[in-house]
């Protein structure tokens, strides 16, 4: 196996605040309860020389202008790890703005990026994390197509061009639910904006931990159109509108 610098970008995921719910879980979940992982909005650039071995990390400098977030995750073992872990990555399912497809970080490199955060975890549970965080990238990913089917058809080439994770920044929403039907907090916050047929259309993913299942931990995520245009006013209201049918006057005839 070889391995280098991941570069370009990293995941759309505070891993340092995704560990402290994804670490939990996978102490107690054995990878085989995890949905097989196909593919984390990630570009890294798979004609890179990697040399072979685990060299140390090193720090990486600068910041990717898609996400704010610093440039490269070497894949090297970081300083103190006892453990090597797979330095292979899988390929999304999620187009990216250019061409191809996103790429999911390796275990080494999750682990990586979770040591610069200054977390410190078990590298045992780190193949169950990604596992978990690549299912919930999936996941994220399917609800966008959703909306996307569902009120602009006519467009059969969504594609995820930038992300960001906003760990801090409560959305609209989740502030509304927690002020007003005491909801908990979500655990995480993403940004993701895709390309309509040439047109770029903001989504606000809020992630929150659900009550565990015994074989398996659960996670609940809320995806959206950002309210920032009136098409997604539009598309929002409808939504709801339609969701509230349901509720009340839907069911099987």
């Amino acid at each position: 196996m070889t391995g280098s610098t991941e570069k370009k970008g990293e995941c759309p995921v505070d891993h340092s605040r995704f560990a402290k719910v994804a670490g939990a879980a996978a102490a107690g979940v054995s990878p085989s309860a995890i949905p097989s992982p196909s593919g984390c909005p990630v570009p890294h650039d798979s004609n890179a020389s990697m040399p072979t071995g685990h060299p140390p990390v090193q720090p990486q400098q600068g910041l990717n202008p898609l996400n704010n977030i610093p440039l490269g995750i070497n894949s090297g073992m970081a300083e103190g790890q006892k453990e090597a872990l797979s330095m292979e990555r899988e390929v999304s399912s999620i187009p990216r703005g250019d061409s191809g497809n996103w790429d999911y970080p390796s275990p080494q490199a999750f682990y990586n990026a979770l040591k610069r955060k200054g977390w410190e975890t078990n590298e045992g549970d780190v193949p169950t994390m990604v596992a978990i965080h690549n299912f919930l990238n999936e996941a994220c990913w399917g609800e966008i197509l959703k909306w996307e089917e569902k009120y602009h058809c006519e467009c059969k080439d969504i594609r995820l061009t930038r992300f960001q994770g906003r760990p801090n920044d409560l959305s609209p929403k989740a502030r509304w639910m927690g002020l007003v039907h005491g909801a908990e907090k979500p655990f995480d916050r993403h940004d993701w904006t895709v390309n309509r047929c040439g047109k770029d259309v903001r989504y606000v993913i809020d992630y929150y931990s659900g009550h565990d299942e015994p074989e398996s931990p659960v996670f609940n995520v809320d995806v959206r159109p950002a309210l920032d245009s009136p098409s997604a006013v539009f598309d929002r209201a409808r939504e709801f509108a339609s969701n509230t049918w349901q509720k009340f006057f839907g069911g099987n005839n």
